[in-house]
């Protein structure tokens, strides 16, 4: 992946992963993290693995970033963007919606 392409990756990531990596993994800890988006062979979410990913992206140093991270954080935009335009009518508070984007790592209500 070029520069150019990266600086683009680089800044819709952290344009649409609006939670802090504290938030995230605290998040991740949680029940409704875990029972969030369908489980793999009775076991982790796509979601909840990805959120594990994104936490390590955001503790890492740009610099030291592989084009395998940046490949992740294009997957994880590309996720955002098109699970913010299935926002559901009404409380979205407490909803699969919402938590389902939180595990990758974007709070809509934030």
């Amino acid at each position: 992946m070029g520069g150019e392409d990266r600086e683009e990756t680089w800044n819709d990531f952290r344009e649409l992963v609006n939670m802090s990596p504290a938030e995230l993994e605290k998040w991740l800890a949680s029940d409704r993290s875990r029972n969030a988006g369908e489980q793999r062979n009775g076991g982790e979410s796509t979601g909840h693995a990805s959120g594990r990913r994104i936490v390590a992206i955001l503790r890492a140093r740009k610099g030291d970033l592989t084009d395998d991270d940046y490949q992740h954080m294009r997957k994880v935009v590309g996720y955002v963007r098109r699970h913010l335009a299935q926002r559901p009518s009404g409380d979205v508070q407490d909803s699969r919606w919402r938590h389902s984007l939180m595990n990758w790592g974007h709070d809509p209500l934030a």
